[in-house]
């Protein structure tokens, strides 16, 4: 529930591309490291509250399979700090009994944040909160490639008849498999576009876009997308 607005229908699946740190430790004369740091410590506050707000589903972006061509610099300070949060995140969720699960390929991380991620996701699985997704080396064709090869092994190896394979056979075979489709996509940092983040889960999910760069994305700016949201009419390829 949204204060003020009891009204209002809460989307069951929010997905957020934390975008702006580089931008808003620029306007600062600082290293984008710095804005990356108050970005992440953004996040916990806003997770938390969104938790409160009868949101069943929060998929956040951060860090995506592109991310890997930024300086060496920047993405060293990224891997440290995604260390120092996923130790936080093991005591820190737990009296809000969110449940963390980590999406995408795990595989081109370091033996100790493997590890922390594994940790995370193990003391986490018997939490009935919030699901919270957190998107790490996430590209969404790359999801669908994983997807279509674990369906052409099932053809090859099973027999399975490809005339069969429906939509939900590809859902079903998605980081998100059994998770409802985002209702509900925010772009923080001004730009339009999806940037490769949940595109076959959101063929009918709204886009909200804003200005404010992600650590200065507060409570107040995810209500008013909320409310926006509300104001959107949800045909789904209907009249």
């Amino acid at each position: 529930m949204i204060k003020g607005h009891p009204e209002l229908i809460i989307p069951q699946h929010v997905g957020i591309i934390m975008d702006g740190n580089g931008r808003w430790a620029k306007k600062r004369a600082m290293p984008r490291s710095v804005g990356h740091r108050f970005g992440a410590q953004n996040f916990r506050k806003i997770t938390r509250y969104i938790s409160k707000t009868g949101v069943k589903v929060l998929t956040l972006y951060a860090f995506s399979t592109e991310n890997w061509k930024r300086s060496f610099a920047e993405v060293n300070a990224l891997m440290g700090l995604f260390k120092e949060y996923l130790i936080d995140l093991l005591t820190n969720f737990k009296e809000d009994d969110i449940k963390v699960v980590f999406i995408g390929d795990r595989s081109a991380f370091d033996k100790n944040l493997i590890e922390l991620i594994e940790e995370n996701e193990e003391q986490a699985k018997d939490r009935t909160g919030m699901l919270l997704n957190i998107a790490m080396n996430y590209g969404s064709r790359d999801e669908i490639l994983m997807a279509v090869k674990k369906l052409c092994r099932e053809v090859r190896d099973n027999g399975l008849d490809p005339e069969s394979i429906t939509v939900d056979d590809i859902s079903a075979r998605l980081y998100t498999a059994g998770e409802p489709d985002p209702d509900l996509i925010i772009r923080t940092g001004g730009e339009m576009r999806l940037s490769n983040f949940l595109l076959y889960q959101s063929a009918y999910s709204e886009i909200y876009s804003t200005d404010t760069l992600w650590p200065d994305f507060h409570e107040k700016d995810f209500d008013e997308a909320i409310i926006a949201f509300n104001q959107r009419n949800r045909r789904f390829g209907g009249v």
